[in-house]
């Protein structure tokens, strides 16, 4: 376990799936999550939750846990809340892609997203020794896009009218976030 201020990041369990079965398909917690990509990402069965499950167990080998890993968010106080991940680490260029989803709407805009994504990159600059940190939101998504400002993250590029969330064109934001700002935000 990861253990923060707010939050913990822990390996995904199979009950994690029941929760994130029910957040999923939760159109309000989808949308935040996945912008347009709420078609795939939500109406989704328990079944097939379970089989992600079993593929990420699959992948949990040490080898595999360089490229990508999902973790499972919880509070300190042992309520699962979210999740976050880590994808396509180059090796060579040593940077990854991140997501997070804080799915828990009750724990919505009270800093458990903002610690998170704190611990997640900690692990990934301090222990994967990753140079390079991006993500990508949508421009409907204010609150996410503060919380990655918050936590260094600029934006480095537009694509414009890349996204459609409830009837209406949004830009995908691509934000970015190097191993020295992080460092040097830390020390602020």
């Amino acid at each position: 376990m990861i253990k923060g201020n707010l939050v913990e990041l822990r390996p995904v369990i199979a009950e994690d799936m029941e929760r994130l079965f029910h957040w999923r398909n939760d159109e309000e917690a989808a949308k935040w999550a996945a912008g347009s990509g709420l078609v795939t990402y939500s109406y989704i069965s328990l079944d097939s939750l379970r089989a992600m499950y079993e593929e990420n167990v699959r992948a949990s080998r040490l080898d595999d846990k360089l490229k990508s890993f999902v973790f499972s968010v919880y509070t300190l106080d042992g309520e699962h809340i979210g999740n976050c991940d880590y994808r396509e680490v180059n090796p060579i260029t040593r940077t990854a892609t991140i997501g997070i989803a804080i799915m828990a709407k009750e724990y919505w805009s009270k800093g458990y997203g903002t610690d998170t994504l704190r611990l997640l990159l900690d692990f990934l600059f301090s222990k994967l020794n990753l140079n390079r940190v991006q993500l990508d939101t949508w421009s409907g998504n204010a609150r996410a896009i503060r919380a990655y400002e918050k936590s260094g993250f600029v934006i480095e590029g537009r694509l414009r009218q890349n996204e459609y969330v409830d009837g209406q064109y949004y830009d995908t934001i691509m934000m970015g976030l190097l191993r020295e700002e992080y460092y040097q935000q830390a020390k602020e």
